[in-house]
């Protein structure tokens, strides 16, 4: 179990979950909401990680506010200040990579909406250094990624079937633009999964073989791309 934390956010102060590792392996991550806020579902995963030996902080980007209704997460969505966003995730990578069991890299792990921020993220702190986005859903527009700053640094897509797979026009773009800035990419596709599959706590989308296959090869990317 992990405890809320504030840490400084570019002039102000954000919050997020902080999970700490028993036996740390000197890696970090930032694990990235869905559109339902910071549940637990989210909790659970930097539980996880911090299981695998990760320090694992999980920013409140909604700073506060959760829902489990869909019409309320979408709108939270489309009201998400992207400016602050961009903000509390720098942030949080600062504040990962100051700790003094942080010896390697910081990474970021983000799902659906979370998907997308976290692959922009790596564009935002010279701190990310590997990000991994799970069938990330917000169109690049709404962040106006400056795709360059991926040079030397690495990124991995995990993409569903319902979301038109690694296919879809949006990862296609991502996937061209941060291999021409001089970054590495991996894709996965996992057939006959529905968007969100990794999400435990939703039965009705919930695919454990491609979530296990998924866990598995997010820490081995992150193991490998963070010293």
């Amino acid at each position: 179990m992990g405890d809320l934390v504030s840490y400084a956010s570019n002039g102000g102060t954000s919050e997020g979950y902080l999970a700490e590792p028993t036996a740390p392996n000197g890696r970090a991550v930032i694990v990235i909401q869905e559109w339902w806020g910071l549940v637990g579902h989210i909790t659970s995963v930097a539980d996880r990680f911090a299981a695998a030996g990760f320090v694992a902080l999980a920013p409140d980007l909604y700073h506060g506010v959760k829902t489990s209704e869909p019409d309320e997460a979408g709108k939270l969505m489309m009201g998400l200040a992207m400016d602050q966003a961009a903000k509390d995730m720098a942030g949080a990578a600062a504040y990962l990579a100051a700790l003094p069991e942080v010896t390697g890299g910081v990474g970021t792990v983000g799902y659906c909406m979370g998907g997308s921020l976290a692959l922009w993220s790596a564009t935002l702190s010279p701190h990310i250094r590997a990000a991994v986005g799970f069938y990330p859903a917000v169109p690049w527009e709404r962040m106006s990624p400056e795709w360059t700053n991926y040079a030397g640094k690495a990124a991995q897509f995990h993409c569903s079937e319902e979301d038109g797979t690694s296919a879809a026009p949006g990862i296609q773009q991502a996937v061209a633009a941060i291999t021409a800035a001089g970054g590495t990419v991996e894709v996965y596709d996992y057939p006959g999964t529905d968007h969100a599959f990794f999400n435990d706590e939703r039965p009705e989308v919930h695919d454990v073989a491609a979530s296990t296959a998924a866990w598995e090869r997010t820490l081995a990317f992150l193991n490998a791309n963070l010293g």
